[in-house]
Formats: structure tokens, sequence, C-alpha cells
């Protein structure tokens, strides 16, 4: 089932542009419906030094979000308007200035949410909160890496998982749609008697109609996230599919993860669900 409603988390001018071109084409590719989303936080009342409530600071707070939230609507409308495609614009204004917190109802009403990838060394909370909150998959889209719209080699990052299979079937419509899929199995325990791994999702997505292949590979001396780097390397992948939190929330963010570092390092599109 191809995607039909696509939200756009946008959060500040230096993505707006980036991502409502790419969620754009994406939606004119699906024939879908687009939704760029942007929250404020509501100005809080301060006092001055004598204790008297500081209002012109909060009108001054609240005419700046004013003005940002027009820019990004504006950057919003000219990347829809050309391509003709069904568009909206949402602008929400809440406590927490949190888009993805604040559009909670909005993104689960949606096909996919798209996101970018955080330039800092720490996992937005944005995209945290969209994955354990919103029950929809979120593709992030990288900072160092062009911005698409379709994806020709998708690989699939399996370990058999519920999440990764969540991820897997719901990123059907680009794996579809893509030349080629593979599916990855790294460190995979050896069953005897069992099919190999990845064999039986590599079979049910070909009855899709996916071309499917399956590599198995040791990490050794390397974290899983520096193999499926080094794999989309060799591949000339575009698209990394993976089964967010596989482990708790808590232990990647007092440890690191594979989820953490795709959203903020991996070099390619990730599509993650959960």
């Amino acid at each position: 089932m191809p995607f039909k409603t696509i939200l756009g988390i946008i959060e500040d001018s230096e993505e707006a542009e980036r991502l409502s071109s790419c969620a754009s084409a994406m939606a004119e590719r699906f024939g879908a419906h687009l939704i760029g989303l942007h929250a404020e936080v509501v100005p809080l009342p301060y006092t001055s030094a004598i204790g008297f409530p500081d209002t012109e600071l909060v009108q001054a707070t609240a005419d700046a979000n004013r003005e940002r939230s027009k820019e990004l609507a504006a950057i919003f409308a000219k990347a829809t308007r050309d391509s003709g495609i069904s568009a909206e614009w949402q602008n929400i204004d809440s406590f927490s200035g949190d888009t993805a917190h604040a559009g909670m109802a909005v993104a689960r009403c949606c096909d996919l949410v798209l996101a970018s990838q955080s330039a800092s060394d720490v996992a937005t909370p944005e995209i945290d909160t969209l994955l354990y909150e919103a029950g929809r998959p979120v593709l992030v889209m990288p900072q160092d890496a062009p911005c698409l719209s379709s994806f020709r080699r998708v690989i699939v990052a399996w370990n058999g998982s519920r999440e990764s299979a969540r991820a897997t079937f719901d990123a059907l419509p680009f794996i579809l749609d893509a030349e080629s899929t593979e599916i990855l199995c790294i460190d995979a325990p050896d069953v005897p008697g069992a099919l190999p791994p990845g064999t039986e999702i590599a079979a049910a997505l070909a009855r899709h109609g996916a071309a499917v292949s399956v590599h198995a590979e040791e990490s050794g001396d390397r974290t899983p996230d520096d193999v499926m780097r080094e794999r989309l390397l060799a591949t000339g992948a575009d698209l990394l599919v993976l089964g967010a939190y596989s482990h708790s929330w808590l232990r990647e963010l007092l440890f690191g993860g594979v989820t953490r570092s795709a959203v903020r390092a991996m070099p390619v599109a990730t599509f993650l669900s959960r």
C-alpha cells in the first residue's frame, strides 16, 4: 500500500527548504497529501527586576515566533506550489516547542513522517518521541547527503526482531519501488536444521514482487552500525531500513546503540519503525 499522507517535521529555516522540497517530491511520486508541521513555544511571562511582568519581552518573543512561523510557512508553500500536489501547513503553539510532541495527533494519522537528521551528537528528542509515541514509521534524511524522494538500492538490517519485522513491512512502498533490496544479517546465529538467516523474510518480500538478496556478515571487532555503514558504501545503497530500539531506549541512551547512531550519523536516508 503506497504512502498517501506524508508529514514533514520542520523545525527551523536551515532545514526547511531542503526537507520541504524532498517531501514535496515524495508526495508527488506517491500521489500523497503532504502536511508541513511546525511548533513554536508559547511565550512564558517573565518578571522584571522590580517584580512586575515584563510584557515587552513576552510580546517581543511572540512576535519573533510569529515571524519565524511565517518564514517557514512561505518556504513550504514555495516548495509545494510548483509541484501541484495536495498540501497544507499547520502551525502549533505549545509549551514545549517540540514539534513532534505537539503534533503527535497529526503524526498518528499519517502513513509516513519525514524528519531531518540531528546535526548534534545526540539524537533529537523529536525523533525519539516520534518513534516511541506516534506508532508511525519515520524517515530520517541525512545532513550531508542528497535528499532523495525515491531509492534505487535498499538495505534491510534484519535481526528477526519484532521491530525489524515492523520496519521491513512498513517500508514496502520503498522496497517495491527500488531496483534491489538486500537483507543484511549481522552476527546471525547458525541454528542446525534451520533455514539460513534472512531467507524467510527475503522470500516474503519476493512474493510482493521485490528483487531481494541476502547477505550475512560477522562484525568481528566492529560495531553493528560500522558494519552497516561499510555495507552501505560497498553496495551503493541509498536507503537503510532499521527496526528502532530493539534494545530499550534507556540502554541506548546510556550506552549508545544502532538506533541513536542511525538518527544522528548514518550517511544515507534511514527508515525507522518499531
